[in-house]
């Protein structure tokens, strides 16, 4: 096309963005109509993509880091013939659309992953593309490179201000991930003002110093300018960020270059005289003359030939390697071997017992062996996370297959890498630190519970157990807090069994995330033999022992290390003649989603005497122990001590415990 034709097709895309905008009355008009360019130039230009099957494993992945600018993509998507309607564009921001105002994974054909929250998109990048390069270590032979694509993003000032993308950068170069071609929409306009009152380092030599490959294009409408740029950044072995400089609300006479184009619709009256301007009719909305519609829909036809050339390749490749093959299929199947779990370890009685993170370690080892899929790393912590897949080397740059990431001291974009690995498709992936620290990661967290992304939290560390280290260590209210947030299982197992049956439940979810919360402190491990399976885990609580049969007269609930408390409560309470049920509750959501007979079965309605331990914050064991019960917690920041003081100190004793039930017993009969 000559420049003019390229004009009218930038033109198609400002105007459907920002009539999209203005008949929901509300959005982002700015960013869509000032990177137009960009998203054509992709779009358009450089991406292997197949609007008709818009989950191609061996597509260009592209993330949209700065969400709010959603309208550009769901304008490009249309306009390239993926399954969104005009219809669909009119419904933008609606009930039940699947136009939502941020991309969100899954809802939408031809979005890649979920944004919203500025530098998540950046970090998420990041785990796609490693995903690609392991992959492609792990499946490719000779004259058969099955796994080939590069990940893209258009990124943002203000995802450039965010901390994780400086994190998820520093790494990216670090690994010299070269197929990653971030495109910068540098329009220095911010929601309070122009960049210079918060920004004004030198981001160019900023990302040179992290290892990668920087170009300028001066002019951001530019499509051959940018066109070339990315062919370049093609060339070079470091990721690539290719600063584009634009204008936001390119077009508009009134609002462009303005901060109070960034998050609002232009108007009628400044959109009609933009268009105008333009030669663009005002009506109908979402106007695109035939020419322009068939040259963007050539993708379709693009695209599939890119994908049938992909598929005869496949084909033979299938033939010459049918294992490699299967197992490439099932891994982008999501579907696990079967016994997969049959080597997984089983722990004998042992009343010294041992942390929960050491038991997860033996798991981990035999789940690494069954399932090759899965890919894992700590922030600076996997000696002490106990997460490290011995028989597995490390990914790197010169080792591609490796297993292990090493992610340094970055939980902010550890998260987020987790679920750019996830949903890249072919990888299962974990990420650990100490639990006082998911505090760091929450956002990417949240982002993997709202976007159903299974991604694994590997968090140890899990109470003022920690001991020594002192209150800024001690998690107490961390728990609770995630328990709070919706499609994530927190689990908390009571011993090295139970700590295995975690991991099996958590690999079992693949519609949303799990946080495994295990302990550093040693924890005894229960006689299955006398006390019940640890297979009760999955029902997420299940009775563990009970003195004699019948409705019992004591129901202690507990989870984690302080299920030995409550079974070591069993002799002085049975003395007392009390029909004692310990409930072992490693995870309340898995107990939630119980049908109501079970739930009743294990906490029946009628006994109101019911006591909670757990080493955090009670808040919300209410919702267990009911009314009449109580719980014994810890509602304040902890101590630096050794932990088995600390925790007599905040009263999980026998003793204590003993006392609180005859108090509430006495208060309930009465």
């Amino acid at each position: 096309m000559n420049k003019t034709d390229i004009e009218q097709a930038l033109n198609t895309i400002r105007f459907f963005s920002a009539d999209g905008v203005q008949l929901a009355n509300s959005g982002h008009t700015g960013m869509p109509m000032g990177a137009a360019a960009l998203a054509y130039t992709l779009y358009v230009r450089q991406m292997n993509h197949n609007p008709k099957n818009p989950n191609w494993i061996n597509r260009d992945r592209f993330v949209l880091s700065g969400g709010h600018a959603s309208m550009l993509l769901y304008t490009i998507l249309h306009l390239t013939g993926y399954d969104i309607s005009i219809d669909d564009l009119k419904q933008f921001r609606q009930y039940q659309s699947i136009t939502p105002g941020h991309p969100e994974w899954g809802v939408t054909p031809g979005v890649d992953t979920s944004t919203g929250p500025l530098g998540q998109g950046f970090a998420t990048g990041v785990g796609m593309a490693i995903a690609e390069a392991h992959l492609a270590a792990t499946f490719n032979k000779p004259g058969f490179d099955i796994v080939n694509h590069y990940t893209y993003a258009i990124v943002t000032d203000g995802d450039m201000m965010e901390g994780i993308s400086s994190e998820a950068a520093s790494l990216a170069g670090t690994l010299k991930l070269g197929k990653l071609i971030y495109l910068y929409d540098s329009n220095d306009i911010t929601i309070e003002g122009r960049t210079d009152i918060a920004l004004t380092e030198d981001v160019a030599k900023r990302f040179e110093a992290y290892n990668w490959h920087v170009q300028t294009v001066e002019d951001g409408n530019d499509v051959e300018a940018i066109d070339k740029a990315i062919e370049a950044a093609k060339l070079d072995p470091r990721p690539s960020l290719i600063i584009c400089k634009t204008i936001i609300g390119y077009g508009l006479p009134n609002r462009a270059d303005t901060s109070g184009i960034h998050g609002s619709p232009a108007g009628w009256d400044e959109l009609n005289l933009a268009k105008e301007n333009a030669g663009i009719p005002t009506e109908p909305l979402f106007y695109i003359t035939d020419e322009v519609l068939a040259h963007f829909r050539e993708q379709i036809a693009v695209g599939a030939e890119l994908q049938k050339e992909w598929n005869e390749l496949y084909t033979c490749y299938k033939e010459k390697y049918p294992d490699l093959a299967k197992e490439f299929e099932r891994r982008n199947a999501r579907k696990l071997p079967e016994n997969w779990d049959e080597n997984l370890p089983v722990f004998e009685p042992d009343k010294k017992g041992l942390a929960t993170r050491v038991a997860s370690w033996h798991t981990i080892q035999k789940i690494a062996d069954a399932l090759p899929e899965v890919v894992g790393g700590s922030a600076d912590l996997a000696p002490s996370n106990n997460t490290w897949m011995d028989a597995y080397p490390a990914f790197g740059p010169e080792q591609r297959d490796g297993r292990n990431i090493h992610y340094g001291v970055r939980e902010i974009a550890m998260a987020a890498i987790g679920n750019g690995l996830f949903v890249h498709g072919g990888i299962r992936p974990f990420n650990a630190t100490f639990l006082v620290f998911s505090d760091y990661l929450r956002g990417s967290l949240r982002v993997s519970a709202l976007s159903n992304i299974a991604n694994i939290f590997v968090l140890t560390h899990d109470s003022i157990g920690v001991g020594e280290d002192g209150p800024t260590h001690q998690p107490v209210e961390t728990i609770m807090s995630l328990r709070l947030m919706p499609n994530l299982n927190v689990i908390r197992p009571a011993d090295a069994n139970e700590t295995v049956e975690a991991w099996k439940a958590a690999i079992a979810k693949t519609d949303g995330p799990t946080a495994l919360i295990l302990s550093r402190q040693n924890i005894p491990t229960i006689d299955r033999q006398k006390y019940a399976s640890a297979k009760g885990l999955h029902k997420g609580a299940y009775v563990l022992y009970q003195s004699k049969d019948g409705t019992p007269d004591l129901i202690i609930i507990a989870a984690g290390s302080e299920v030995t408390l409550a079974l070591n409560c069993i002799p002085e309470l049975e003395e007392k003649g009390l029909n004692t049920r310990v409930v072992s509750m490693p995870c309340w959501e898995l107990f939630e989603a119980q049908d109501k007979v079970y739930k009743d079965e294990i906490l029946p309605p009628s006994v109101k005497n019911r006591i909670s331990l757990e080493a955090g914050q009670t808040l919300g064991w209410e919702r267990w122990v009911g009314q009449y019960g109580v719980s014994l917690g810890v509602t304040e920041f902890g101590l630096s001590a050794p932990g088995d003081i600390i925790f007599k100190e905040f009263g999980f004793t026998v003793e204590n415990v003993i006392s609180m039930i005859e108090k509430m017993m006495k208060k309930n009969k009465g």
